[in-house]
């Protein structure tokens, strides 16, 4: 099944770290987000991609055009021009279709522009800008076993702000980072089966968000499968610092 990965925002709330470059290519770690989405991905053995791309695209294109030379040793012979690669890492069994969508297309115009290279009768989407530790091969179970057309997956992110409850001014109880689990959001990470594209249409202001997903779940057809692990988007520079601090402390994330 193929993965679709939205990369193609302007990814304002960011700031200045997205003047100079798209937000899927904010590094953590070594490597940009949008990599690290894609090997959560492929450790459940999904690594056909599809990036859909838009601002600064031809970044993403010149990382994955040069992504074995930016990642290994290089032995460079100067007389000749020739180049190898030593010290070689492990390679990665990744297929990308790098996909241009257009500079002010909206999400859910991106998704059916790319609907001519979806090859089966599924494919799973999500956004260039959240990791998590689903297990997408239970979500893809999950998609198949209901018969509808869309699965989203609902999160409940915990806060990284201590909370207060307040009574007249006084504070009755302080707990530093709760959980909330009295409320879900979209945490991106659909599937879908192809008919989602009847849904959809090349009309640069179609929003996923909007009609297409709202008219799926006035018709029935999408279903919510709950997550309740670990999931963060990257939204603010404080994103950027919290899932980067994530990556330096946590070195079983390595993998």
């Amino acid at each position: 099944m193929q993965v679709v990965i939205l990369c193609g925002g302007f990814g304002t709330r960011l700031g200045e770290a997205t003047e100079t470059r798209p937000k899927p290519m904010i590094e953590i770690g070594d490597y940009p987000i949008v990599w690290h989405i894609m090997k959560s991905y492929s450790h459940f053995n999904f690594s056909d991609f599809i990036l859909c791309l838009g601002y600064k695209g031809q970044m993403i294109k010149d990382y994955f055009l040069n992504y074995s030379h930016i990642n290994n040793d290089l032995k460079l012979d100067l007389s000749s021009g020739s180049v190898n690669i030593v010290n070689t890492n492990t390679p990665l069994n990744w297929e990308i279709t790098l996909a241009n969508t257009g500079l002010n297309s909206m999400t859910g115009s991106r998704v059916k522009q790319i609907e001519h290279y979806i090859e089966g009768p599924e494919f799973m989407l999500t956004y260039g800008d959240g990791v998590t530790d689903l297990n997408i091969q239970e979500l893809v179970n999950f998609h198949r076993s209901h018969g509808k057309i869309g699965t989203v997956t609902a999160v409940s992110p915990s806060s990284q702000y201590g909370e207060l409850e307040i009574n007249n001014n006084q504070v009755v109880s302080f707990q530093e980072k709760p959980d909330s689990n009295s409320s879900f959001i979209s945490g991106g990470y659909f599937v879908f089966n192809r008919e989602f594209f009847d849904y959809l249409s090349t009309d640069e202001n179609c929003v996923l968000e909007k009609e297409p997903l709202a008219n799926l779940a006035k018709d029935g057809e999408l279903m919510v499968y709950t997550h309740n692990g670990f999931w963060q988007c990257m939204d603010t520079p404080r994103d950027v610092s919290y899932l980067r601090n994530l990556w330096q402390n946590n070195p079983a994330w390595k993998r």
